[in-house]
C-alpha cells in the first residue's frame, strides 16, 4: 500500500507500487507509474508518461517527465524509463523523448543524479552513471555504465560516452569519448584513461597496463587512425575491453571521437 501525504496532488490514474512514499506538495500526473518503495520526498513533480522502477528516491524541487525542451515538440506521447534504485537529488531535470529520437529517455539502474543535473529528451544511461551537480545532457546523448560525469560539465547533443569513462568538471564535451577514456577542459581533450576508475572497479594490473599500450597505438602520431585501428585489433584480438574501444570507435556516429593534445600520454 502506498503512504501519500494528504498534501500531494495524485491522479486517480496513475499507479502506485507497494510501500511508495509520496511526500509533502508533490504531484504526480495520470499517466505516471512508480514501482515499489519508490520515495518522493516533497515538492517533487513527476508527470507524463513515465515509469519509475523500485527503490528509486527523489528529492525536493526535481521536475521529472515534462515537455522536452525541444521546439519540435509538439504534444506527443513519448516516454521518459527510469530503473530501479536511482538517486535524483534536488532540482533534477529529466525530459520524456521524441519523435527524432525514438520516443524514449531511458535511465538505468543504480545512477546518482545530483543537484542541478539535466537529461535532455532522447537520452540513453546506462547503469551506475554518477552525473555530479549541475551536469548538463543534451537531445540524444549516450552514456555507459559506470561512466562519470563532472560537476558543472555539457555534453553535446548526440555525444557519446562510454563506460568506465571519466568527464572531469567544467568540461566541454563536443566528440564522442571512448570506453575507459578521461577527458577535461572546454572543449574537452582526451587525457588518457581512466585508471582511477579501472582500479575501484577490480580491473586487474594486466588489464590495465593492456589498456595502457592499446591507447598509445590508438593514439600514436604515425599513421592513419584507420590503420592505428586495424594494427589494435590484430594486436588485441582477444582482449575484450581493447575491443570495446575499437568497435565504439568504429561506430556510426554525428560526433567525432575526441582526441588528446600532441603532448598528453595515457
Amino acid at each position: 500500500m502506498a503512504v501519500i501525504h494528504p498534501t500531494a496532488l495524485v491522479a486517480d490514474t496513475a499507479r502506485l507500487g507497494d510501500r511508495t512514499m509520496i511526500g509533502p506538495y508533490c504531484v504526480v500526473g495520470a499517466a505516471v507509474e512508480l514501482g515499489d518503495e519508490v520515495e518522493l520526498c516533497a515538492h517533487v513533480v513527476v508527470d507524463g508518461h513515465t515509469r519509475i522502477g523500485a527503490g528509486t528516491r527523489i528529492f525536493p524541487f526535481a521536475s521529472i517527465g515534462l515537455a522536452p525542451q525541444d521546439l519540435k515538440y509538439r504534444g506527443e506521447s513519448s516516454r521518459l524509463e527510469i530503473g530501479r534504485h536511482n538517486i535524483i537529488r534536488e532540482h533534477v531535470t529529466m525530459n520524456p523523448g521524441t519523435i527524432g529520437g525514438g520516443m524514449v529517455t531511458r535511465v538505468g539502474d543504480h545512477c546518482l543524479f545530483m543537484a542541478g543535473t539535466h537529461v535532455a529528451h532522447d537520452c540513453r544511461i546506462g547503469d551506475h552513471v554518477i552525473l555530479v551537480n549541475c551536469a548538463t545532457l543534451g537531445g540524444h546523448v549516450e552514456i555507459g555504465d559506470w561512466a562519470i560525469i563532472g560537476g558543472l560539465s555539457a555534453a553535446h547533443q548526440f555525444a557519446r560516452i562510454g563506460r568506465h569513462a571519466m568527464v572531469g568538471g567544467m568540461s566541454g564535451v563536443e566528440s564522442d569519448v571512448i570506453p575507459f577514456g578521461r577527458v577535461t577542459g572546454n572543449r574537452a581533450k582526451l587525457e588518457g584513461l581512466n585508471v582511477v576508475g579501472l582500479k575501484r572497479r577490480n580491473f586487474s594490473r594486466d588489464a590495465v597496463h593492456a589498456l595502457r599500450r592499446a591507447y598509445r597505438m590508438l593514439f600514436a602520431q604515425e599513421g592513419t587512425m584507420a590503420e592505428r585501428l586495424e594494427d589494435v585489433e590484430a594486436t588485441f584480438a582477444d582482449n575484450a575491453a581493447v575491443m570495446e574501444i575499437v568497435a565504439f570507435m568504429r561506430a556510426d556516429s554525428s560526433r567525432g571521437i575526441c582526441q588528446p593534445s600532441l603532448d598528453d600520454a595515457a
